[in-house]
Order: C-alpha cells, then structure tokens, then sequence
C-alpha cells in the first residue's frame, strides 16, 4: 500500500463549478460525487478480487463524468434560452426552443439520479465478499451516492417544465429513494 500522498488533484474541476462564468453547477457536481462513489467501489471490489464488480464500478464511474459534462452542455443551454427569452420577449417559437431545452436539462440529472441509485445497490451488494478492510469505504460509497441522487432528484424537481406527475420527476423522486434505502442497510451512523 502507498505510504505517501496520493495525486487528488481536484483543483481544475471545483473551479470549473465554482466560477460564475461555466455552466457547471450541482448537477455536474452530484454526478462526479457519483462518480467518486464509483471509483471508490472499484477499489474495494479490486483489492477484494472481484473483477466483474470493479468493471460494472468503473463503467458507472466513466458514465457519471460523461453526465457532468452533458449536464453542464444542458443547463448553459437552459439558461441562455431563459436569458434570451427575457432580453427579447416571449414568442411561439422562442418559447419551444425555451421548452425543448429546458426539457434537455431535467432528463440528464434523472440520469445522473439512477446511475447513482445502481452504486449505491452495487456496493450494498458486494458488502460481504469484499475485504473487511474496505466495508466501511463501501458505507461510505454507498452514503455518497445516495447524497447525490438526492441532490440530482432536487434538480428534476424544481426544473421549470417538471410537473409531479412527470416521468422523470417521478423516476428521480424513486431513484434518490433506491439510493437512501441502500445506505440505509450499512447501519446508522
């Protein structure tokens, strides 16, 4: 096992969403805390020999970054529509385009929602073959990505085309649940 610090460099993607100028905001952030989730699954099902499962981990981990980034392409779209349709004016078509895009921006973060939910059911499912060393990393994964299926369920909610009765608002409100009811399986805190 490694003795000295570890490359973490974050810097470059905290930047990104924090600066006023990206369209990178909580939906891309919940998506690479999934992504994290995932990666840290990855390595308990490594170090424990469980391939299979370090490959499913991994893929969800490579999905969830492809999500931040589609979220972040999404909401810059969202909110430049919104800002156009307020600079000019409403309009039929404008109003589509608005619609269209702000559509766009509720399906990927109910994406990000159920990508999230399958960690956290992937590391509750391998929580007995895995070293006993890594169970809390496990906890810890599946917390994680129940945070961040939260925090995307949040996003679908309050888009502004969501209704309750929306397919993806439906699914997400499911998915944040899927998630919680995993962690919740690790014990209390």
């Amino acid at each position: 096992m490694q003795t000295t610090a570890p490359n973490l460099e974050i810097d470059p993607a905290l930047a990104t969403l924090g600066s006023p100028t990206d369209a990178a905001a909580a939906g891309s952030g919940a998506a690479l805390a999934g992504a994290v989730a995932a990666a840290v699954v990855a390595k308990a099902a490594r170090v424990s020999e469980r391939p299979g499962t370090a490959a499913q981990a991994m893929s969800l981990q490579a999905r969830l970054q492809r999500y931040a980034e589609a979220d972040a392409v999404a909401l810059g779209r969202a909110r430049a529509a919104l800002a156009r349709r307020d600079a000019e004016g409403a309009g039929e078509r404008r109003d589509f385009e608005l619609g269209t895009l702000l559509r766009r921006a509720l399906v990927v973060p109910c994406a990000i929602g159920e990508a999230c939910a399958d960690i956290a059911e992937l590391a509750a499912a391998e929580r007995e073959t895995v070293s006993p060393d890594f169970r809390p990393d496990l906890a810890a994964a599946a917390a994680l990505a129940a945070g961040a299926a939260q925090a995307a369920a949040h996003l679908v909610v309050v888009n502004l085309v969501a209704t309750p009765d929306d397919a993806e608002v439906v699914a997400a409100k499911r998915f944040a649940e899927r998630a919680s009811d995993v962690a919740r399986l690790f014990g209390e805190l």
